[in-house]
């Protein structure tokens, strides 16, 4: 009994952190995601190495919870009603800025010395935003706004256009020689196309019935324990199918709120226990996140954070202009989007396997330059709403 007693403390300790992170956070109009990645740079391994094994080892479920809760959050800003208002700046925008981002980062790290593969590579990386981070930030900010509600569409597709960005790039590398190539019948392009593909049609699966059980049987406390049940069935799901728990997890709230008239107090239940899920998540995040690797990428760092900066700016701006957005949103929506976390890791694992040659190289420049832009990303989001919020009017 007693070895599970430090990890019940720490537990306890943790939530209390999150509690003061938002304090501190609303005090000094600080995203309290910032806060706690940085709470946890300083007692994981990066700094003081405080957090035992038992909690770490949390991580990666932790992370597939928190993660899928956001993505059904997400998934319920794509209503019919929203994409009427506002679908043809999401689409437009979601694809100019992983587009752009695309080109602008392997255009300039070619230019700046590094191969050609490595540069496509590093550039489909800097597509990946990290939804978790920029939903809390707007979450935390209040704010119901146009700007808001469109980039939440924005941020809850552009995963899926930088996930297939990504698998076509390894494509296209495959189809030139220039990695280790995959097995017969696994070619990146089919992979893609069942991720993608799959991951929607098992949304679709689970957020039908969804939809239609929701709130059926009983209100209150039965209604959260039906609202975790499909979050968990579909991340488990998912990773039994190797499918996107993200994308899968979207599609179940997009369903849900476009089939269910009364659905409001579902996500809100789905609201109520993702923050606690979140508080681990995020120290943790920053618990494993290794403060080194960023040096150990050098120069190339550098300039991919730079250039991952710019694409992101440009791309939001002509978005939002192809788009015709309104004109003081436009050069706002790709500075919003900075922050970056999982799901670039996961593609730079992915990547290093099929480039062993620059496979440190991907993965310690992934790894640094993630803990730099969820450090920062949310401190520019949370500036952007401050500056959106004194002209936007709520919707």
């Amino acid at each position: 009994m007693q070895d599970l007693a430090t990890p019940l403390i720490v537990m306890g300790l943790l939530f209390f952190v999150g509690l003061a992170a938002d304090r501190i956070g609303r005090q000094l109009r600080l995203p309290r995601v910032t806060l706690l990645l940085g709470f946890g740079l300083v007692v994981g391994q990066a700094g003081f190495d405080l957090l035992p094994d038992a909690i770490t080892d949390l991580y990666q479920v932790v992370a597939i919870v928190a993660l899928s809760a956001v993505a059904v959050l997400l998934g319920s800003s794509l209503s019919l009603e929203t994409l009427r208002g506002h679908g043809r700046i999401v689409i437009i925008v979601s694809l100019s800025v992983v587009l752009v981002t695309q080109a602008v980062v392997s255009l300039g790290l070619w230019g700046f010395g590094l191969p050609l593969a490595l540069a496509l590579v590093l550039g489909a990386l800097a597509t990946a935003t990290d939804p978790a981070a920029t939903y809390d930030v707007i979450d935390q900010s209040g704010q119901d706004s146009s700007f808001t509600k469109r980039l939440k569409g924005i941020v809850a597709i552009d995963d899926a256009w930088g996930l297939l960005t990504f698998s076509l790039t390894m494509l296209a590398l495959r189809l030139f020689g220039d990695t280790t190539g995959t097995s017969e019948g696994s070619s990146p392009l089919v992979v893609a196309a069942y991720e993608l593909g799959g991951s929607i049609a098992l949304g679709v699966a689970i957020g039908w019935p969804g939809a239609f059980l929701i709130g059926r049987f009983s209100d209150g406390e039965p209604l959260r324990i039906e609202a975790l049940g499909l979050i968990f069935l579909t991340a488990g799901l998912s990773l039994m199918l190797d499918l996107s728990y993200l994308i899968a997890g979207m599609t179940v709230g997009a369903v849900i709120v476009n089939h269910t008239r009364h659905n409001s107090r579902a996500f809100a239940e789905v609201r109520s226990f993702e923050w606690p899920f979140l508080i681990v998540f995020f120290v943790l995040a920053g618990a494993t996140l290794d403060a080194k690797a960023l040096v150990l990428a050098g120069g190339a760092g550098f300039a991919y954070a730079l250039l991952r900066i710019l694409g992101r700016i440009i791309g939001g701006w002509i978005g939002g202009a192809a788009a015709r957005a309104p004109k003081q949103e436009q050069r706002y929506y790709g500075a919003a989007m900075l922050p970056q976390a999982g799901v670039a890791i996961g593609m730079a694992l992915a990547a290093s396997e099929q480039l062993p040659a620059y496979g440190d190289q991907i993965t310690a420049l992934a790894i640094g330059t993630t803990a730099g832009f969820e450090l920062i990303g949310p401190v520019v989001t949370a500036y952007v709403l401050s500056r959106q919020g004194k002209a936007a009017k709520p919707d």
